[in-house]
């Protein structure tokens, strides 16, 4: 369904880079990159595996300048069994020269749905008091904690092998100013990937901010949404993606994926929060998958335009275009944005919804 990032992913004006041979690898597959240094660099590269989250540094490896094998130089790659996100990161004489690899392991997908929450079964009723989103996993774990079932295993989790490619930075360019997301792959990999698919490939180009809820009714700041090139709030690209699990919070900044009342009809449509009060009780229940590093005041200037009774902007603003670049290397990443806004505008709606 995606089509690959070859630009953003197989060239580089960086002097000193890992790019990978291809976008995917089979489990068990000789996992090849290319090492460029520059041509005045007589040291030896090093290339070194970091937690995504907090940095530490996982594995280290001796590099050489060409292609190498990442599983040659780290086995765990296809032995550790937690199939989570790396990234790796190269180093010329212990400075970390480049944008790192996101390394991103291909597992079954833990699916969500509406259940009855008394009794933790699939149910068809619309999300509310009589049904609420719970995943799989969970499902299954409160299940078994009350002896319905024997194993709070799901039935099969499979391990295919990895999506490689450079990190990326999605810079969305609206008619308020610039907003630079750092994409949170570690914490949904798929719904990062798809967005910055439809970045990369022009799907945000003159399109609407939709929707404006400044505050909720009782003055927590709420969201901005976009992401319909229709401007109905119906539309999308085409396609729907699961929900995705993830413990990424809503805050201010953070960049979420807008639904329906299924689960499971993701698309284009994303929301930026607010605040952290006014949409931490979408947790769990959409898939928050970026960090805003940079644009803080837009999203301010974009959340205080006038709107009618519908959350509908008299005015609205625009997304000119999106566009995926090349990450910093992991000394120099930026923090995400903190600041919050001071909210002009009371509004009642509550969910982001399609």
């Amino acid at each position: 369904m995606l089509a690959l990032l070859i630009f953003a992913m197989m060239s580089s004006p960086l002097s000193a880079q890992l790019t990978p041979d291809r976008l995917y690898f089979g489990v068990g597959q000789r996992v090849v990159v290319r090492v460029d240094v520059p041509d005045d660099f007589v040291g030896e590269p090093t290339i070194k595996l970091h937690d995504p989250r907090t940095l530490e540094v996982l594995h280290s490896a001796a590099a050489a300048k060409g292609r190498v094998d990442l599983t040659g130089l780290f086995p765990t790659i296809w032995s550790d069994k937690s199939h989570k996100v790396m990234l790796a990161q190269l180093y010329l004489d212990s400075t970390a020269t480049g944008s790192p690899l996101v390394l991103q392991p291909l597992v079954t997908p833990n699916i969500a749905a509406r259940v009855n929450p008394a009794t933790m079964l699939v149910t068809q009723a619309p999300e509310g008091d009589d049904s609420r989103v719970v995943f799989e996993d969970d499902r299954l774990s409160t299940r078994f904690a009350k002896g319905e079932i024997a194993s709070a295993q799901r039935e099969e989790v499979v391990f295919s092998g990895l999506r490689v490619y450079i990190e990326q930075e999605v810079v969305m360019k609206t008619t308020a100013g610039d907003i630079v997301f750092r994409m949170r792959p570690d914490a949904a990999p798929n719904t990062a990937y798809n967005f910055m698919h439809l970045a990369h490939n022009g799907f945000y180009t003159d399109i609407i901010f939709h929707r404006v809820v400044a505050t909720l009714a009782d003055g927590r700041a709420f969201v901005i949404q976009v992401g319909d090139p229709s401007g109905t709030g119906s539309g999308g690209p085409g396609y729907m993606i699961d929900l995705e699990k993830t413990d990424l919070q809503h805050d201010f900044g953070v960049l979420s994926m807008a639904r329906s009342a299924d689960p499971n009809t993701n698309g284009s449509q994303v929301f930026v929060c607010l605040s952290r009060e006014g949409t931490e009780f979408l947790d769990g229940r959409y898939t928050a998958f970026a960090q805003a590093v940079s644009g803080a005041q837009v999203i301010r200037t974009i959340a205080a335009v006038p709107v009618d009774a519908d959350d509908r902007p008299l005015d609205p603003p625009m997304i000119i275009e999106s566009f995926t670049r090349d990450a910093p290397t992991l000394a120099d990443r930026e923090m995400p944005i903190s600041a919050k806004p001071e909210p002009e505008t009371d509004f009642t709606k509550v969910e982001p919804d399609r």
